[in-house]
């Protein structure tokens, strides 16, 4: 658990007080970049020499780099911007750090005033910068390029949580008399566990402590020129003389990076565009005559978190998941017109989702989610007394949009009026897609599968055991605005609101025009997307308990209402499938499916797990919650029944 928030003078809640941060290394001022670049980027090689000789991470694919201590963000600044400037940096960076007491965002932008060359990126990064609950968090920048794995907590719990190789390690935090624990054995020695043969560690302290405890963890160590008033610092190469025996996660991703990807949803999209993004060439296939035909059409849809009282693997899941999509979002949508983070007020119809009562909860500055104001309440039209909550990291999203978005990657091929009926495995490794007819549509060494509940009867009829999908239907209602009468007009809530159902409004229709969308029914055991009748009902009656006052002035409309249906497909367990069900019976073969109704909310995550998985990446979530979602665990269990 994170220590405890102080508050300044003001009564603000600081997470960390500014000058402490200095104070706690001894540098302040321009010291802080100049620390960055000459005991850790210099310390790990990772600047050209002034001979012009390469760094250290010149023409590689990737970089990983490891930080204890991430205090106000001033190595990964000045390391972000080392990328920049070397023309032959590695295609990917991803920096991983863990810190105890993250600062805010205030102090990620007062860190970098005396750095003007380093504003825009210090702004970048604190535009990123909420909701730093314990945990792991993805920050993702350059287009996805440069990403920062936040590792929220004390090191000693969550650097054994870490199963990724790293390249580089900047081993930095509080001095020895301040935080002893930092030094002790068992700690280095799980530093060394991330580390391969010619892993180099930088750091400014050369307390004896330390040294031994890295030579006795694996690394030889050096003094070297420090940075005054410091006479020396440290730098060490992982180099042990004995056969390293950690079991660490390696990339699978074949020489020859060829994928196809059956689906053109919300979940084909985005494991397409991660794949894209890492130098796959990726053909997309889908059945029907344009992107996101099936559920993802949906005309608008909501991106918030799921909370619960014991913040529970899915709570979590959604919380990292909502904030990948909305930076997807940012990076590849228009503001106002594909999307908004306006932030969800759900109403706790019910009593149902309420908020963790732990201590870190009730910390100001730090949750998305809390309890709604007064004011909040009024803005959605509800009784002063009404139970809420407001997501602050949450919005309103057009599912088809951001599925063209990720289409629109120059690495992406999409395919339409092309319904794979057969899956065969190949001889010489990789998988033929054939149509109805037997003809070959396809073939690849990975295919991934994202059809939602056309999944299963693929693999079925290839005589594979598919995860158990099962089909969910659902209806929305909507209407223009420009039709309803002005007094009901005046009724809308000012924001996007659930809890039993939703409601928003502003956002394009199907038609194109300004409308107002409610719903969504949950039908299960049904894999026809019909339209119902009954169902405008359904909605109707779903928004008088969700808005009492608008229910009651909108309910006349739903007579004439449109109506839109898809069809979802979800799993046991609630969470969705990613990856190989069984890599070493049918390898190459890939999944991606089961997201339910948060499909606009977990999609992203799905894919950016699915390429970590490939390629020995930083998981984007706690390692524990990455492994719920693997589809392994139902091939497992297939495999178990079978035997």
């Amino acid at each position: 658990m994170v220590s405890p928030v102080s508050w300044l003078e003001d009564g603000t809640p600081h997470s960390l007080r500014f000058d402490d941060v200095y104070r706690s290394t001894g540098v302040d001022g321009r010291g802080g970049l100049e620390q960055a670049r000459h005991v850790f980027l210099a310390g790990c090689g990772l600047l050209r020499g002034d001979d012009g000789s390469p760094a250290q991470w010149s023409g590689r694919e990737s970089w990983q780099l490891l930080e204890t201590g991430f205090g106000l963000g001033l190595n990964f600044l000045a390391t972000w911007q080392a990328w920049r400037d070397d023309p032959q940096r590695p295609q990917r960076l991803f920096f991983t750090s863990v810190e105890s007491t993250p600062v805010s965002a205030d102090d990620i932008r007062r860190s970098a005033r005396p750095f003007p060359e380093r504003q825009a990126l210090a702004e970048q990064l604190a535009g990123q910068w909420q909701a730093m609950l314990p945990g792991i968090h993805r920050l993702v920048f350059e287009g996805g390029q440069v990403q920062l794995t936040l590792a929220i907590g004390l090191a000693q719990d969550l650097l054994p949580t870490l199963d990724s190789a790293v390249d580089s390690i900047f081993l930095d935090g509080f001095s020895p008399e301040v935080n002893p624990e930092l030094w002790e054995l068992p700690l280095l020695r799980a530093v060394a566990r991330l580390s391969r043969p010619g892993t180099r560690l930088a750091t400014w302290t050369i307390a004896r402590a330390l040294r031994d405890g890295l030579v006795t963890a694996g690394f030889a160590v050096e003094k070297a020129a420090g940075l005054p008033p410091k006479r020396d610092c440290l730098r060490a190469c992982f180099a042990p003389r004995w056969q390293p025996k950690a079991m660490l996660r390696l990339g699978q991703a074949p020489a020859k990076r060829r994928a196809v990807i059956v689906g053109a949803g919300l979940s084909g999209s985005a494991c397409a565009w991660s794949l894209a993004q890492r130098g796959w060439q990726v053909l997309l296939l889908d059945a029907a005559d344009a992107p996101a035909a099936g559920a993802s059409g949906l005309p608008a849809g909501l991106v918030a978190p799921h909370v619960s009282p014991d913040d529970a693997a899915l709570s979590r899941l959604t919380r990292a998941g909502v904030r990948l999509t909305l930076q997807r979002a940012a990076d590849l949508l228009r503001e106002g017109e594909d999307w908004a983070p306006s932030g969800v007020l759900e109403h706790q119809i019910e009593g149902k989702h309420s908020l963790p009562r732990t201590e870190i909860w009730q910390q100001a500055g730090l949750p998305s989610s809390r309890t709604a104001s007064p004011d909040e309440l009024a803005a959605a039209g509800l009784a002063p007394d009404s139970q809420a909550l407001w997501h602050g990291l949450a919005g309103w999203l057009r599912p088809a949009r951001l599925v063209g978005a990720q289409l629109r990657h120059p690495r992406i091929e999409w395919r339409g009026g092309c319904r794979v009926a057969a899956l065969e495995p190949l001889a010489e490794g990789g998988w033929r897609l054939l149509d109805g007819a037997g003809s070959e549509l396809a073939r690849a060494e990975q295919v991934v599968l994202a059809s939602a509940y056309a999944t299963r009867d693929l693999l079925e009829r290839a005589g594979l055991a598919s995860p158990p999908l099962n089909p969910l239907r659902g209806q929305i209602s909507w209407g223009a605005l420009e039709e309803l009468p002005p007094e009901v007009r005046a009724l809308l809530p000012a924001m996007p609101v659930n809890g039993h159902g939703c409601f928003v409004s502003g956002t394009p229709g199907p038609d194109g025009r300004p409308a107002w969308i409610a719903g969504s029914t949950f039908e299960r055991a049904v894999t026809e997307a019909l339209l119902k009748p009954e169902d405008q009902v359904a909605n109707r009656d779903k928004l008088m308990r969700l808005l009492p006052a608008l229910g009651q002035a909108l309910a006349p409309a739903f007579e004439q209402a449109g109506a839109w249906a898809g069809l979802r497909c979800t799993l046991p367990d609630r969470v969705p499938a990613v990856g190989p069900l069984d890599a070493q019976a049918w390898p190459g073969l890939q999944v991606c499916a089961g997201m339910g109704a948060r499909g606009l909310t977990l999609s992203v995550l799905c894919g950016e797990l699915l390429a970590a998985l490939m390629h020995g990446e930083p998981w984007p979530v706690e390692r524990k919650l990455a492994q719920s979602l693997l589809a392994s665990r139902f091939g497992q269990k297939a495999a178990n029944r079978s035997a």
